[in-house]
């Protein structure tokens, strides 16, 4: 017969021997982390070094990027909650007017009572007239009481978009901009940190993302790179929302008025008088 006694010591050798297997592993991924290159890279290179177009130039071509419908004018329609305007939609509308002749509209839904003058001429008013299919983009906003902003577009097979940081991206998108995998990702980076962080967050959570833009914006003019993207454009907006754009950090201070001295921003600091 097999002493008891060895039994248990064999027993207690395997519990040990399997702790020791766990710890083993486990040191084994945290050496794998603290080695991996890309842990503390300095991406600031590969962003400069990214080829990218200035907004300015008329190079994107709509039927391209959205498929081409027999020459119909594409509608983009968004729904919109007035007590919360989606400010960067407004940015990217006019950015858009500058590139494209869009087609304008501002309606008020019957779940909304009241909505205030500034919110429904946000887009200014169209004194030129022009046929609808002489216009390359349909543009409408509707102040809806929605919990978050929606679009829909033309293409039937195309999902719903919820969420203003998602809508900013694919208004962004029809400036036909190019970037690599890692200007992409600190783009979409941005965009969430000022969604989520900065204009839903807390007070402590704007303070961390203040001093990580400050810190950006000591290496670059904007927030990625060395053009303006959508990532600029929403955390702008999400700072005049919260209210943090007075207590900002020197470099925060002078990116804002590098964005504000462009024309859709400033149209926006107006609504916001």
């Amino acid at each position: 017969e097999v002493d008891p006694s060895l039994q248990a010591l064999e027993s207690r050798q395997e519990e040990i021997l399997k702790r020791l297997y766990e710890l083993k592993s486990a040191v084994d991924g945290l050496s794998k982390m603290i080695q991996t290159p890309d842990a503390d890279l300095d991406v600031t290179n590969i962003i400069q070094s990214d080829d990218c177009s200035p907004l300015t130039t008329n190079g994107a071509d709509l039927d391209l990027m959205l498929g081409k419908d027999y020459g119909a004018l594409k509608d983009i329609v968004i729904n919109a909650n007035p007590s919360l305007p989606p400010l960067s939609l407004l940015v990217l509308h006019s950015l858009l007017c500058e590139r494209y002749k869009i087609l304008s509209a501002v309606h008020t839904h019957s779940s909304v009572k009241s909505v205030p003058e500034n919110l429904l001429k946000c887009f200014g008013e169209q004194t030129k007239k022009q046929p609808r299919h002489e216009y390359q983009l349909g543009f409408t906003l509707i102040w809806k009481d929605v919990p978050k902003p929606q679009m829909k577009f033309s293409i039937q097979t195309m999902c719903p978009i919820e969420g203003e940081g998602n809508i900013a991206r694919f208004l962004f998108s029809l400036f036909g901009q190019k970037y690599n995998a890692v200007t992409s990702t600190l783009i979409d980076s941005w965009v969430d940190t000022a969604i989520f962080q900065l204009k839903e967050g807390s007070s402590k959570e704007r303070g961390a993302v203040l001093r990580s833009m400050n810190a950006a914006l000591g290496k670059t003019a904007w927030l990625v790179g060395n053009e303006l993207s959508v990532a600029d454009v929403v955390a702008w907006c999400a700072l005049q929302q919260t209210g943090s754009a007075n207590a900002a950090p020197a470099n925060v201070q002078k990116w804002m008025k590098s964005c504000e001295n462009l024309a859709p921003f400033s149209s926006v600091m107006k609504l916001l008088q």
